[in-house]
């Protein structure tokens, strides 16, 4: 199964769901704009990519106050399917629709997987509140939106692991998401969509596959320019003030260059 035979399935299932999928985008808009569509592959297929994702020792550990995961962006290291999976979403037509769903004038994948690829998160892994980097690798497209499909099988909502968003930021109370199997979930990234991933508490690792797409002009008027941001849950008082200074002094301090980014690694190097 490649990447365009996979697109065709996932251009049909949002094409069926369409309607739904606008009206869910247009209801949150104000806030975080965000849609989910269930069962997008057929379910047999869905299962054989969860079940090429890799050992977790094979992909990179992120662990600090920030983030604790393990990520990969190096597809080639990995089972194809993997990468046909991936780049299915940045499909021509998939794009498109998704551009227009959301109603965005531009959109363009992320071929270079700067932040997407795959990711697998355990038992007491975490994403804390943060605000997605605002642009590419090269700060020339905003990013705009950020894809996530979730592929293990039979993962409970109570497992943890499940998209929240703070549309009235952290201070407040999140939408939760459950990353349930065989589920995609599309959401706005801009300088008011605070997001994160609540806390595992299962001995099981939940995986995603993972994108983002850019656009010549930002998702809302007004928006900035930030690094990848992040915040303490309401009940982490020092760990908050510990992150917004760690986000202050990185915005700043970038904030000087006129053109590019620090290369995190995180990226699909593709001449190795």
């Amino acid at each position: 199964m490649n990447r365009t035979e996979l697109a065709d399935l996932i251009v049909a299932r949002i094409e069926a769901e369409r309607p739904d999928l606008e009206r869910q985008f247009a209801e949150s808009a104000g806030a975080i704009g965000h849609f989910v569509i269930d069962d997008l592959l057929p379910v047999d297929l869905a299962d054989r990519i969860f079940r090429q994702f890799p050992r977790p020792e094979t992909m990179k550990l992120k662990k600090t106050l920030r983030e604790y995961k393990y990520i990969a962006a190096q597809m080639d290291d990995y089972d194809p399917l993997l990468e046909e999976a991936i780049y299915a979403f940045q499909d021509d037509r998939v794009v498109a629709l998704v551009k227009d769903i959301c109603l965005m004038r531009s959109a363009y994948p992320d071929v270079h997987l700067y932040a997407g690829g795959i990711s697998m998160m355990g038992d007491q892994q975490f994403l804390n509140p943060h605000l997605d980097n605002s642009h590419d690798k090269d700060r020339d497209r905003w990013r705009v939106l950020n894809l996530l499909y979730y592929v293990t099988p039979a993962w409970s909502e109570e497992n943890g692991g499940n998209l929240e968003l703070w549309p009235s930021g952290v201070t407040g109370e999140p939408i939760t998401i459950h990353s349930r199997f065989n589920r995609l979930a599309v959401m706005a990234t801009h300088g008011g969509s605070w997001h994160s991933v609540s806390p595992i508490d299962a001995d099981d690792f939940r995986c995603c596959v993972s994108n983002y797409y850019f656009s010549d002009e930002p998702l809302k008027d007004g928006d900035t320019f930030h690094v990848t941001s992040f915040r303490g849950r309401p009940e982490q008082r020092l760990r908050d003030f510990a992150l917004r200074a760690d986000a202050a002094l990185r915005t700043g301090i970038r904030s000087v260059f006129a053109k590019g980014i620090k290369d995190t690694g995180h990226r699909y190097k593709r001449e190795q």
